[in-house]
């Protein structure tokens, strides 16, 4: 709708608007005609109206009609004419991209051709390398292993030059450790025959205690064929000094005798090899008997209380024989209850010994308690006498040394005053007049 239409519109409103207000303000008196005829008139000018407002409402339909058809005939041309310049526009777009997709493709193309040639020269390159790596690492190889084989071939031959000389030396060694086996089993000949003389054997024993004893006690506390009892031609072969009681102090002997069973304890030994525990028993048995008598022996030859202790002690000279009596704890106890003897090996005597030992010089620190009380005493005197004397020889000291002060400060400080109003002399005429030697000079006459 245009602005004509739309101002009719508005027209006829108006118009309209007037009638109903002018009948609104009609007097109900007017007459019935006149009102008749106004509106008559009013009817034909609505017709009128009517008729020009379809006028123009085809008017203008009509030129709605043109005009959208000019429209039309616009919006097509411009659609056609976009199609063609998007039509246009897409051929060359597609131109564009297709003559870029050619140089792309063939800028591909030449990228990979570049590409390929240097993966080539790359691939010819490192595998040059690795064989000139391969090459040197062969040629390194062989120099390894030249070298490792100079160095092998030389290690071994050295190695087999010392194991010849070691094995050499060896030989030698066992040549004459063979020799030394000769001499050693007539060694042990020669021991086993002295072993099968009794005399010898106890011999033996009787070295053994006695180093032993000179080993860990002194001279004079021990003594050897000792006579226990008084009128008896019988002496033990070792006898300790213990001191006695009493005032008179009379020495008191511990009577030691070695014994050495072999004959029985290489029964016993036979019998273990075999295996066969009745000969075991009755090697035992034997043992035991043998040690009975021995025990027996010695208490009734050596013991005789008060000149001697209560119990003597048994030395065997081996720990193997020591072991076997051990064993039986039994004969042990039987021993000491009923002779009054200690059995014992060269460890155990040892302990003994020395337990004695310890025992000796406790006594002697004992005894002697009274003579180092005595000489504190002395020197505790002789120390009051010294302090004494320090006193005065301080109260000296000091005395001298007030009056060398006094000599020192006021008498040289008096001569110094009289000595100011004289006139001092150089060094060289001092010493002239004085009749003074030089340092050096005296030092040398010195």
């Amino acid at each position: 709708m245009d602005t004509q239409t739309l101002l009719l519109i508005f027209l006829i409103l108006l118009l309209i608007i007037n009638i109903v207000i002018t009948l609104r303000k009609v007097k109900p008196d007017i007459n019935q005609e006149k009102v008749r005829d106004s509106l008559i008139k009013f009817d034909a000018s609505l017709e009128k109206m009517e008729r020009s407002i379809n006028a123009a409402f085809a008017q203008h339909r009509s030129e709605a009609n043109h005009t959208a058809k000019d429209q039309r005939e616009e919006l097509l041309q411009s659609l056609h004419s976009f199609k063609e310049g998007f039509d246009k526009n897409t051929h060359n777009l597609n131109q564009l991209i297709a003559e870029k997709f050619n140089t792309f493709s063939k800028q591909q193309t030449h990228i990979n051709r570049d590409t390929e040639q240097r993966i080539k020269e790359i691939k010819e390159t490192v595998e040059k390398q690795l064989k000139e790596i391969r090459k040197d690492n062969t040629y390194q190889l062989k120099e390894m292993r030249k070298t490792v084989d100079e160095k092998l071939q030389k290690t071994l031959q050295e190695r087999l030059t010392q194991s010849f000389e070691t094995v050499g030396k060896q030989l030698q060694s066992v040549q004459e450790g063979l020799g030394e086996m000769k001499h050693l089993a007539q060694d042990v000949g020669g021991l086993k025959k002295v072993l099968s003389n009794v005399k010898m054997r106890g011999s033996i024993g009787e070295v053994q205690l006695s180093m032993l004893l000179e080993q860990i006690l002194a001279p004079d506390q021990y003594q050897a064929n000792v006579q226990t009892k008084p009128g008896s031609q019988t002496t033990v072969e070792f006898a300790i000094k213990l001191p006695g009681r009493g005032e008179e102090k009379a020495t008191v002997w511990l009577p030691i005798d070695a014994k050495f069973p072999k004959d029985i304890y290489e029964k016993l030994q036979d019998a273990y090899e075999e295996g066969d525990s009745n000969l075991v028993q009755k090697a035992r048995k034997e043992l035991d008997n043998t040690l009975r008598k021995m025990a027996k022996e010695i208490h009734d030859k050596y013991l005789n209380p008060p000149n001697t202790t209560d119990f003597g002690i048994m030395f065997l000279p081996f720990e193997g024989i020591y072991a076997e009596v051990v064993k039986k704890a039994t004969l042990l106890e039987s021993l000491q209850r009923d002779y009054k003897i200690i059995v014992t090996g060269p460890t155990t005597l040892a302990a003994i010994l020395n337990s004695l030992q310890i025992g000796f010089k406790t006594l002697a620190i004992q005894q002697r308690s009274s003579e180092v009380w005595n000489i504190l005493g002395a020197v505790k005197h002789e120390f009051e006498k010294f302090g004494g004397m320090m006193q005065k020889a301080q109260k000296n000291i000091r005395t001298g040394l007030n009056q060398l002060d006094d000599v020192m400060g006021v008498r040289t400080r008096a001569i110094q005053r009289k000595l100011n109003t004289v006139t001092s002399l150089e060094e060289q005429q001092a010493e002239e007049i004085l009749q003074l030697d030089h340092p050096h000079e005296v030092t040398d006459e010195a």
